[in-house]
């Protein structure tokens, strides 16, 4: 996985880390999931369109909610966790 197309606040890493069990460097995995999910989110895009995405986690065990927007043309992540409600839209969507 190459940093240069992600790119996020190491202060926020370390308290997402700390927060929802996940580091930044690890919620990149959801992107490289053929099945994830790329949704708007319409209640945070104020300033800039924010997105969420759905997908497999790097050991395929669990579906990662990865907040992030798109600057630079980068992907800048801002949050990620395990999320009931990521993982049900991931599944309905794939059919699961």
């Amino acid at each position: 996985m190459s940093k240069s197309n992600f790119e996020w606040d190491e202060t926020k890493n370390i308290e997402n880390l700390r927060k929802h069990g996940v580091s930044f460097n690890e919620a990149q995995f959801a992107f490289m999931d053929e099945s994830r999910v790329i949704a708007e989110d319409l209640t945070h895009s104020q300033d800039e369109s924010r997105y969420y995405c759905f997908g497999l986690n790097q050991d395929k065990t669990g579906v990662l909610t990865v907040r992030f927007t798109y600057r630079s043309e980068c992907i800048r992540i801002f949050g990620a966790g395990y999320w009931r409600k990521g993982k049900k839209t991931y599944e309905q969507t794939n059919s699961i």
